[in-house]
């Protein structure tokens, strides 16, 4: 089975981003690198020439992989989002019922967590307890504190 991975447009436009950057600009740096490095003589004994070489296999397999991530994402429409449950890109207000703390939470995929943003990863385990149920379901969350329940108090996009 393909590992189909879904983005929001903004997520996948800054992969592309990240991408055309090492492409253009980090990919020339390096072959200057090793260029220069090789103009100063005896190879097999050039620390430079090796470090150069070896920044260079690490940047293509990263832009391999980020290739790979690209090939296989696939937008997701957030105006298609059902809002009578918690799925991923919901927009979820829950009340902690111990403390009566209310927060509200953006569920993203990992790679566009953001804590401080109010947005968690989707494998998150607040998340993995919200996706699938719907306003008024209460939820426990295992914590390392021990196990935390929340209302749902609204679901929307």
């Amino acid at each position: 089975m393909e590992d189909v991975k879904y983005y929001s447009q903004e997520g996948l436009d800054a992969l592309k981003h990240e991408l055309n950057q090492l492409e253009s600009v980090e990919r020339p740096k390096i072959s200057q690198a090793i260029a220069d490095a090789r103009d100063k003589g005896d190879l097999s004994e050039n620390a430079e020439y090796d470090a150069a070489k070896e920044a260079q296999g690490m940047l293509e397999l990263k832009i391999a992989n980020l290739k790979n991530l690209i090939s296989k994402a696939r937008v997701l429409d957030e105006s298609k989002i059902d809002v009578s449950k918690v799925l991923i890109y919901s927009i979820v207000k829950i009340k902690n019922l111990k403390n009566n703390m209310v927060m509200t939470y953006t569920i993203v995929p990992e790679s566009e967590a953001d804590l401080k943003g109010g947005k968690i990863s989707v494998s998150s385990p607040i998340a993995k307890a919200l996706i699938g149920n719907s306003k008024g379901d209460v939820v426990s969350v295992q914590a390392p504190a021990g196990v935390m329940d929340f209302e749902i108090l609204e679901v929307s996009r």
